[in-house]
């Protein structure tokens, strides 16, 4: 088992995962996917495992259901779920950095307990940064494409 400093939302158990430094928009995009109908399945720590073939995100035990929110504090009682299947990274560009998201980039993938997984870059303050997650979960998952 691995563990990144990583945010995990699923929704019907396809888990995405959001990288990025503190104060990136991690716990920000979790919580507007979660009220899109996303379920949360980790929250700053996130532990990646091998099961049966499958790439699975979960929670620690101790942060299983938490979330911080900047400004309250932790909270507990959000829609989650003990683990997802990985299936899309979100490497979240912080605003006003020189990492620059490129208009039609070619396809990225990086490879986790030998599964190449999808890697997109957004900037999670966004005002369509959830749409465009959604839309790359799509295409990881085969039920949209990208027109090269």
């Amino acid at each position: 088992m691995t563990q990144l400093h990583a945010n995990c939302v699923a929704f019907d158990g396809q888990g995405i995962l959001l990288r990025g430094p503190s104060g990136s928009g991690k716990s920000d995009l979790s919580l507007r996917l979660v009220s899109r109908g996303a379920q949360l399945v980790s929250d700053d720590r996130t532990d990646i495992s091998l099961k049966d073939g499958l790439l699975l995100a979960s929670a620690p035990q101790t942060l299983a259901g938490l979330i911080e929110i900047r400004g309250m504090g932790i909270v507990a009682g959000m829609a989650h779920c003990r683990h997802a299947e990985i299936r899309v990274i979100v490497d979240l560009v912080e605003p006003g950095t020189n990492d620059i998201i490129e208009r039609m980039p070619d396809p990225a993938t990086e490879t986790l307990h030998g599964i190449d997984v999808p890697v997109w870059k957004v900037n999670a303050f966004e005002t369509s940064a959830p749409e465009k997650i959604e839309t790359a979960l799509a295409v990881a998952t085969g039920k949209m494409r990208i027109v090269s």
